[in-house]
């Protein structure tokens, strides 16, 4: 009985202590990379010209939005006197309607909208409402003209058909940004909530009206705000490799930052081919594809820091016939000055420096000299420098371990493996390093 009561009062001790002790949580190291893609809005400039009407009247267009016309396509036509319109109301059951290669061009686009609709970017509405009216214009408009024209010839309708006096992309989405240069932009460009955007339709319109646009060139930019952090990352950059999400693009671009007239830095991507599909675009949402960092994974809990001494390389030796590394300290006493062995940890080393553990009853303090072997130079301890680590706990106590950190993100570092006094694949580490010392026992 005396026995057994023994047992049950140790058992409930242990568990109440072990109830009542704080727990260490632990990770396994595992191989990982992070990806710091960076999300961006641009400004698209390019080459483009904005046409004007030449006379006043009501206009019908002939040519898609974002389709490539020849110089001496026919663009659109003026009817100064009203007669097309009211033909076509007399007319009303013999006009085209749309067909089914037209219905099926508005469905992609539409579908594409769907897909990609962010209610925080309610602008890409109105840019997909201005590109579905003018090509349901356009359809309609050509269609009308092949089925219709013999009967308004018959009915001696005259109207001025404009053709385009140069080849490029036609559209007809004309804001105040034609022709914007780089040098000339500022952080206003970039909001959004002002910018307006005007869609040519078929009214009555004025002599001097912009009527639509071309784009002569397939060489395009896009210009976009950089912080201070992304200078710094993308300062020495020549190109970058973006995605288009919208578009599910990806592309790479030459790269270069300048000076707004603000004052600000901006980034340019310069590209030559692709311009097309962003012939109705304005601004443009992308994505900067980082390079991909790989090692080891860890949090950034586990992530702590320690001071070290610094001290030559030159002056590691062996203590005697063992292959124990260390330093030849010089001891004083009463007696006089003796050299002693004393082992070291070397748990890194850069240049021509090892970083050794600080303190310690029988360890190194600063001021403490020591000698080189096969010498009478001295070196004064005293130089420190401090290192990022975790504690590693594969032994059952907290080791101190470097690390290299190659990227992070707010929730964890990709680290260099292969380290010779660091960290390997599988090694257990403490998550929060903040809850334990060096040396400390841990209970998994």
């Amino acid at each position: 009985m005396i026995i057994f009561g023994l047992i049950f009062i140790y058992m409930v001790f242990s568990v109440s202590a072990y109830v009542r002790r704080d727990k260490i949580r632990f990770y396994e190291v595992q191989e990982g990379s992070i990806v710091n893609n960076k999300n961006h809005t641009g400004i698209i400039l390019r080459q483009e010209e904005v046409k004007h009407a030449d006379r006043s009247g009501y206009i019908n267009y002939y040519v898609r939005e974002g389709k490539r016309a020849s110089a001496g396509t026919r663009v659109y036509s003026i009817d100064e006197t009203g007669s097309i319109a009211a033909f076509l109301a007399e007319n009303a059951e013999e006009s085209v309607s749309l067909t089914p290669e037209n219905l099926s061009e508005l469905k992609k686009q539409l579908t594409a909208f769907s897909l990609t609709y962010d209610s925080n970017q309610f602008r890409t509405a109105y840019d997909t409402k201005y590109s579905l009216e003018a090509e349901v214009m356009e359809c309609v408009n050509f269609n009308v003209l092949d089925n219709l024209g013999g009967m308004m010839d018959q009915a001696g309708i005259n109207f001025q058909q404009i053709k385009s006096d140069q080849a490029g992309i036609v559209s007809y989405g004309i804001d105040s940004y034609e022709g914007l240069q780089p040098s000339a932009v500022s952080e206003a460009v970039f909001d959004l909530s002002s910018y307006t955007r005007a869609a040519a339709n078929s009214e009555l319109i004025e002599k001097g009206a912009p009527v639509y646009k071309i784009i002569t060139s397939d060489q395009w930019s896009v210009v976009f705000p950089l912080t201070e952090e992304e200078q710094a990352a993308y300062g020495d950059k020549t190109s970058l490799t973006v995605e288009f999400t919208k578009q599910d693009l990806k592309t790479s671009g030459s790269f270069s930052v300048f000076n707004g007239t603000d004052g600000k830095f901006f980034g340019k991507l310069d590209f030559d081919k692709y311009m097309i599909q962003f012939a109705s675009d304005r601004y443009v949402d992308f994505e900067i594809i980082s390079d991909r960092a790989e090692g080891l994974k860890i949090p950034v809990t586990a992530v702590t820091t320690k001071e070290f001494y610094l001290v030559p390389m030159d002056y590691m030796t062996q203590g005697g016939d063992s292959t124990v590394s260390g330093f030849n300290k010089e001891v004083y006493s009463e007696s006089g000055t003796s050299v002693v062995f004393v082992p070291a940890d070397i748990y890194y080393s850069e240049g021509d420096n090892y970083y050794i553990e600080m303190g310690g009853e029988d360890g190194f303090k600063a001021g403490d000299y020591i000698l080189k072997p096969d010498s009478q130079e001295r070196y004064q301890i005293g130089a420190s420098a401090s290192l990022q680590g975790v504690y590693n706990i594969n032994k059952g106590y907290a080791i101190f371990k470097q690390i290299d950190v190659l990227a992070s993100n707010d929730e964890y570092y990709t680290v260099k493996k292969n380290m010779t006094y660091g960290l390997a694949v599988y090694d257990h580490i403490v998550l929060e390093a903040a809850t334990v010392s060096e040396g400390q026992l841990i209970y998994k």
